[in-house]
């Protein structure tokens, strides 16, 4: 029970994880599109800060959970 548990919660934080690179992409290609004014390019560097913390931190539990799990086995 404990192994299907872990599982969905690996899926869904990949599924998160993936998420939040493809806005990553998304934005990067707004700011680089040359149609983007400056106010506009700020705000969304802003926001892409804030997902590339996010995912800084996913990357980060996910790197724990698989130390202890091999500490485990």
């Amino acid at each position: 029970m404990a192994t299907a548990r872990l599982s969905w919660s690996v899926w869904i934080m990949k599924e998160t994880y993936e998420t939040k690179i493809e806005q990553l992409r998304k934005i990067i290609e707004k700011i680089e599109d040359g149609n983007t004014g400056l106010d506009d390019s700020i705000k969304l560097y802003e926001q892409g800060a804030v997902l590339v913390k996010q995912c800084e931190v996913m990357l980060a539990e996910a790197e724990l959970k698989i130390t202890t799990l091999s500490r485990d086995a």
